[in-house]
């Protein structure tokens, strides 16, 4: 046991020992008169409590965050040099956490719009970078539109050529397995910065881009439908996402019945 918490604000025990369990470090749980054991290397308090506390290396738990500088106390660094939130573009996009090239955290999103993860991500790591693959044409800019609707066309994204990155896989849940690995070879790669406006604002797609849109709509709905080109042209532009763009053409259908 290298960590100890000592406090006796339970949000703040709370919090700190959920991020604790979340992360596999094990930990004591200790009272403010309790004597430190000597295996003991930091400890977390609250900011009220911290100077109650005779140790020196101590972290107040705030939010979430205190896990950068613990794992960087732990590992006997002062903080991480370069932190990267990584994207591998698609229907499901993977996304994974890195820092000073040790993998963090790894996610599988439901969808190119589902970005709550990434800026939850942001949030507890201030200081990270995206990267993003640029492949999947379609999902990226319909990613990275969402992300800037909410961090603006001017914020800085690395754009990093993805060949290569996504592994051949056997076992279970294949595709979901690839996309976290390709995310993590994606947050490895060099790459080069652009801002956000840079990348969404894709230009017309051509009649083979739209075709394969209506196809994959007719595969989607089991045969039923095909989306409009018109349609399939929002899609391509990363206005829609396939599936909103077959709820809109049911719905015109229902209106005309």
């Amino acid at each position: 046991m290298r960590v100890a918490v000592v406090t006796e604000n339970a949000r703040v025990y709370y919090l700190a020992t959920k991020v604790l369990r979340e992360y596999k470090i094990p930990f004591y749980s200790l009272k403010l008169t309790d004597r430190i054991p000597f295996d003991v290397e930091v400890v977390l308090t609250s900011l009220e409590e911290y100077d109650k506390i005779n140790f020196p290396v101590k972290i107040a738990v705030v939010n979430e965050n205190f896990i950068d500088e613990l794992l960087a106390r732990l590992e006997g660094r002062k903080r991480f040099k370069n932190i990267y939130i990584a994207i591998d573009p698609g229907e499901r996009p993977g996304v994974a956490v890195v820092a000073d090239n040790r993998v963090i955290e790894v996610y599988h999103l439901k969808n190119p719009k589902d970005v709550g993860t990434i800026l939850e991500l942001l949030e507890k790591y201030p200081k990270a970078k995206i990267k993003i693959g640029h492949g999947a044409k379609r999902h990226r800019i319909l990613m990275l539109k969402s992300l800037a609707s909410v961090l603006g066309e001017d914020f800085p994204i690395i754009l990093v050529n993805e060949r290569g990155t996504t592994p051949k896989v056997g076992g279970i849940e294949i595709s979901q397995v690839q996309d976290i690995v390709a995310s993590i070879n994606i947050a490895l790669r060099d790459g080069r910065e652009v801002k956000l406006g840079e990348l969404i604002h894709a230009g017309e797609p051509t009649k083979g881009e739209i075709e394969y849109i209506k196809t994959r709509s007719r595969e989607l709905s089991n045969g039923k439908i095909t989306i409009s080109s018109k349609l399939a042209r929002e899609v391509a532009k990363g206005n829609l996402t396939l599936e909103e763009a077959i709820e809109i053409h049911k719905k015109k259908k229902g209106d005309k019945k």
